[in-house]
C-alpha cells in the first residue's frame, strides 16, 4: 500500500531536476536571496557613515567595523560561551521535540484530549518568561534544568500544535479508503495522518528553532556561569557594546543556520513534498 503510493513521486523528482539548468539549480534561489542580502548591506553601510561622520562613541554605537574587529580579537571567547549555548539550546529544543510529538499523538488519538488540553496550551503562552525565568532560577539553581525548562516553555506551544493541525488536516478520503480496507487507527496514522502532517510539522520546528535560541539566551541571561547570555550581561556591564554586538551577531548566525538546516532535513526526510508544490 505505502510502495504503490510512493512510487508516482519517485517518478515525478527526475523530471522536476531536468528541467533546471546551470547544474539542477533553481534561479529563483537568487530572486529570493539578493533582495535581504542588499537590504542588509546598505543597511551596514549607513550605520557606518554615521558613526564615523557623527563620531558617535563605540560605548554608546561602534561601527560595524569595530563589531568585526572587536569580535575577532575576542573569537576565542566568543566561543568559549557560545559551545554552552548551544548545548543548551540542543537540550532543550530535544526535551520540547519529545513532549510535543507525545501529546500531539495522544490527542490525535483521543478527541477528548483534544478539547481537554487545547485551551491549556493556549494559556501556556500566555506566561510572562521574564517573570518565570528568575523564579526557576531561585528553585532549580544555575544549573541545566532551569534554562531547559525555559526554552520548553519557549518552543513546546509551536510545535504541538503544528503536529496537532497536521493530524487534523489529513485527507478525509485516504483515511475512509484505508478504513474501508480493514486498516486500523494506528495503520490510518502511520500510513495517511503522519506522513500528511509533516509538512506542517517542518514549518512549526523553523519557527520553534528560531524560539529555541532566543530562549537560551535568555536564560543564560538571568542566570548562568557560562553562555552567550551571560557573555553579553558581563561585557554591558564593562561598557564593551561592542563585544556586546558582536554575540548578538554570533547569535543571529546561528538561529539563521539552525533555520536553513530544518531545510536539508525536510529534504531528507519527505522528499516527495518539494516535488508536490513544484507541480502545484
Amino acid at each position: 500500500m505505502v510502495r504503490g503510493t510512493r512510487a508516482p513521486r519517485a517518478r515525478l523528482a527526475p523530471a522536476r531536476t531536468s528541467t533546471r539548468g546551470g547544474g539542477g539549480r533553481d534561479p529563483r534561489v537568487w530572486g529570493r536571496v539578493l533582495p535581504p542580502l542588499v537590504l542588509v548591506t546598505l543597511g551596514l553601510l549607513g550605520w557606518q557613515w554615521y558613526v564615523t561622520a557623527a563620531g558617535v562613541r563605540p560605548q554608546v554605537l561602534p561601527s560595524p567595523l569595530r563589531v568585526l574587529e572587536q569580535g575577532w580579537a575576542y573569537r576565542e571567547q566568543i566561543w568559549a560561551n557560545t559551545v554552552p549555548t548551544l548545548q543548551v539550546t540542543a537540550v532543550g529544543f530535544g526535551v520540547s521535540l519529545a513532549l510535543g510529538w507525545t501529546l500531539a499523538i495522544a490527542v490525535d488519538f483521543s478527541p477528548w484530549l483534544r478539547r481537554a488540553l487545547t485551551p491549556l496550551l493556549v494559556a501556556s503562552q500566555t506566561l510572562p518568561i521574564i517573570a518565570i525565568a528568575p523564579l526557576l532560577i531561585i528553585w532549580f539553581g544555575f544549573g541545566l534544568l532551569p534554562k531547559v525548562v525555559v526554552i520548553a516553555l519557549v518552543t513546546f506551544f509551536p510545535i504541538a500544535v503544528g503536529l496537532i493541525e497536521g493530524f487534523a488536516a489529513t485527507d478525509r478520503q485516504a483515511t475512509d479508503l484505508l478504513r474501508s480496507m480493514g486498516a486500523s487507527r494506528w495503520e490510518q496514522f502511520r500510513y495517511v495522518r503522519l506522513p500528511g502532517a509533516l509538512p506542517q510539522f517542518f514549518t512549526a520546528l523553523r519557527i520553534g528553532i528560531t524560539y529555541a535560541v532566543t530562549g537560551a539566551i535568555f536564560a543564560e541571561y538571568v542566570g548562568a556561569t557560562a553562555g552567550l547570555g551571560i557573555f553579553m550581561s558581563l561585557q554591558k556591564n564593562s561598557f564593551r557594546t561592542d563585544l556586546v554586538l558582536a554575540a548578538v551577531l554570533v547569535t543571529a548566525l546561528l538561529s539563521v543556520t539552525l533555520f536553513l538546516l530544518t531545510y536539508a532535513v525536510q529534504r531528507l526526510v519527505i522528499p516527495w513534498y518539494r516535488a508536490e508544490r513544484a507541480d502545484g
